[in-house]
């Protein structure tokens, strides 16, 4: 199985960073076969129990201002060894906002279908050094 829990190490070491500071989470998916059963997206495929996850997110309010800025299929790694299904590009007012999702109680529970989902993944946290246009 690949990752898809969050390091503690790395969210240790982000809340040492400005915390205030804008961010955008890249993330890489590789959807399941068939969604882990026992988390409420039983005989879904990864891809639907995803979809599935995204919309617990909308109605348990647990967003904390993350605007999705890009998603679409990765078709082919030219550089690398991992192969992807989707990436995500979500844009964060600020580190904390993403801090707080993921500590808030209510995220976690929801995170367990993202897990049900997800064969592997890479969360990769992005700060903009060029200049917004």
């Amino acid at each position: 199985m690949g990752n898809i829990e969050v390091d503690d190490q790395a969210l240790e070491q982000m809340r040492q960073a400005d915390p205030d500071e804008p961010v955008v989470m890249l993330n890489l998916l590789k959807f399941r076969e068939r969604a882990l059963t026992g988390f409420g997206v039983d005989g879904m495929s990864g891809q639907e129990a995803f979809r599935r996850y995204g919309e617990l997110n909308n109605a348990a309010n647990v967003r904390y201002d993350s605007e999705p800025v890009w998603l679409g299929p990765a078709h082919r790694t030219i550089i690398g060894t991992e192969e992807w299904d989707l990436a995500i590009l979500v844009r964060y007012p600020s580190r904390q906002h993403f801090i707080d999702k993921v500590s808030d109680p209510k995220y976690q529970e929801i995170s367990k279908v993202r897990a049900a989902a997800l064969a592997d993944s890479s969360l990769i946290e992005l700060t903009q050094l060029l200049p917004a246009r």
